[in-house]
């Protein structure tokens, strides 16, 4: 039975970590959260006290933490995977962070012996949940091949994307521009159409089946008709922080993004209002401006 070990347990990380146990790997996790923990030991997982210990037998390690700080300490800190981890493993780096982070620990995590894999994902929640997530990996193409089985016991499609360690994060910071603009073209619609004296039930009915529908649409616009805004598992920090990354990308390579940036104003707006729930909750925002609340009714 392959060892596998997952670092960071929140709404990400768990569902890699449910996954990896249903799959029949013998997983161990790391979360600072004893709460966190508990919900992989009661699956069949373990429990460990801290990246290293976590990842002192394991093939190959999933860190699905939320800064590219935090990534830094689970793998050079005084605890970190490499204190542990064995030449020849593999760490799974699956947290977006900034692709010039990620192109930081290739040099340690070479001279420790160990592959790196740089692999962010897409799907949010759900995915994680169902195993379905799209994995953009960025790594030696001998290495991709390796680990398919940890990597479809998470993910549905994978796609290599290079061998240069920091192209994964490109990719998803490219991405996320394109989901974060969408987010918040679909909140304006929706508080237009309902301003203006359309039913939630018609828009979400048209908006769905149009050339426009997708699982984004039809997941977002449900969740603000149900004015469902917490626990959702799309905390509005992660869309923030990751279009942050974004921008920055930009200026770097001299971008000029003004729908993205707009979108990113306004989730700063949102974050400011809203701190400790989802994207979704920016919709009141500007259903507090235009006088009106988004409604199936």
């Amino acid at each position: 039975m392959k060892q596998v070990a997952v670092i960071g347990l929140g709404d990400m990380g768990i569902g890699l970590a449910l996954n990896l146990v249903k799959e029949g790997f013998d997983v161990t996790g790391f979360d600072p959260r004893q709460e966190r923990m508990d919900l992989l030991t009661e699956a069949g997982g373990k429990s460990s006290t801290s990246p290293g210990d976590a990842a002192k037998a394991a093939e190959a390690v999933f860190i699905m933490v939320m800064t590219g700080k935090q990534a830094e300490v689970v793998v050079c800190g005084d605890d970190g995977l490499l204190t542990s981890m064995k030449p020849g493993s593999t760490i799974l780096l699956t947290a977006t962070i900034k692709p010039s982070e990620a192109r930081a620990l290739a040099g340690p995590v070479a001279d420790a012996g160990i592959h790196l894999m740089d692999t962010p994902v897409s799907g949010g929640k759900g995915g994680a949940d169902s195993g379905t997530l799209t994995l953009m990996v960025a790594c030696e193409k001998q290495i991709f091949d390796a680990n398919q089985d940890v990597m479809k016991a998470v993910g549905e499609k994978l796609f290599h994307v290079g061998e240069e360690i920091g192209i994964g994060q490109t990719v998803k910071a490219s991405l996320q521009a394109i989901i974060g603009s969408t987010f918040t073209a679909i909140f304006e619609a929706l508080v237009l159409g309902s301003k203006a004296g359309v039913k939630g039930q018609v828009m979400f009915d048209v908006f769905t089946a149009s050339g426009v529908g997708s699982g984004l649409m039809a997941n977002c616009s449900k969740l603000i008709m149900d004015r469902a805004f917490e626990g959702t598992g799309s905390q509005i920090g992660t869309m923030y922080k990751d279009l942050g990354i974004t921008l920055d990308m930009a200026r770097e390579n001299g971008c000029a993004m003004f729908t993205t940036a707009a979108a990113a104003e306004l989730f700063q707006s949102g974050i400011s209002l809203f701190p400790e729930e989802d994207n979704w909750s920016i919709v009141k925002l500007l259903e507090q401006i235009a006088g009106t609340e988004v409604t199936w009714s």
